[in-house]
């Protein structure tokens, strides 16, 4: 639920969190998005970076240049205004190969649901998704969105690798794998779409705010596209900007 008014908790002497609710929720996420767009335009002194959730913001800031308390109380304040709305969002379109090597677990996740798995394909390509936040691993894209129908809990036994560009559904949530790296999510195809390069400027491709339509690829297509990603190609399309 959202709280009626933000919560400002201590996390040490470098940092603080303004959280809106006590789960994953739309309104908060909005919220979130504001508060951190309000920062970036503020330049507040002392803060160092933010880090948006879907629930909560997370300010790091330098205890030499900003008193952490007296720097949360303010950024308190500017919570509990009516924040303005956000501009218009990047909208992504992600090729994926569904099914097979690339989404091993498509099939047990259609038998679950009752489903073909060229229907959990369809339901889990139509929603236009929500990057609510960045984490867990560099670049990591959690995104809310998920129809309903798909939603699943965790695998019992995560897997120790799973390769990078996994596009997988965990509990309500979707994601966008950007490194190989162990998982207990439920594995449903990947993309070529290289959304972390640290040498590339910027680093990360997809950001909070940001909406992704997911394209289902043929697996013949694969090696073509993911030449052109290895190459420094985006491979993912990005269209007009839309509220």
């Amino acid at each position: 639920m959202t709280y009626d008014a933000p919560r400002l908790l201590a996390c040490g002497d470098t940092a603080f969190t303004i959280e809106f609710a006590a789960g994953i929720e739309a309104e908060a996420g909005a919220r979130v998005m504001a508060l951190d767009a309000l920062l970036a335009e503020r330049a507040l002194p002392g803060v160092l970076e933010t880090v948006p959730t879907y629930r909560s913001l997370t300010v790091h800031l330098d205890p030499l240049v900003a008193d952490p308390a007296e720097l949360g109380r303010a950024v308190l304040a500017l919570a509990g205004e009516a924040l303005a709305p956000l501009p218009a969002a990047r909208l992504w379109r992600i090729p994926v190969v569904y099914g097979g090597a690339f989404g091993i677990d498509l099939e047990a996740v259609a038998v679950h649901h009752g489903l073909t798995p060229e229907a959990v394909i369809a339901r889990h390509s139509a929603p236009e998704y929500r990057v609510a936040m960045i984490g867990f691993l560099p670049g990591y894209a959690y995104l809310a969105g998920l129809d309903p129908g798909l939603a699943l809990s965790r695998r019992p036994s995560p897997r120790p690798v799973t390769p990078a560009g996994t596009v997988s559904i965990g509990g309500a949530q979707a994601l966008v794998a950007s490194i190989a790296a162990p998982s207990g999510w439920h594995l449903l195809g990947r993309t070529p779409v290289k959304t972390f390069v640290p040498k590339r400027d910027p680093a990360f491709l997809l950001r909070p705010g940001d909406r992704v339509r997911f394209v289902p690829t043929a697996p013949e297509h694969w090696d073509a596209l993911a030449a052109a990603a290895e190459a420094g190609e985006t491979v993912a399309e990005l269209c007009e900007a839309e509220a």
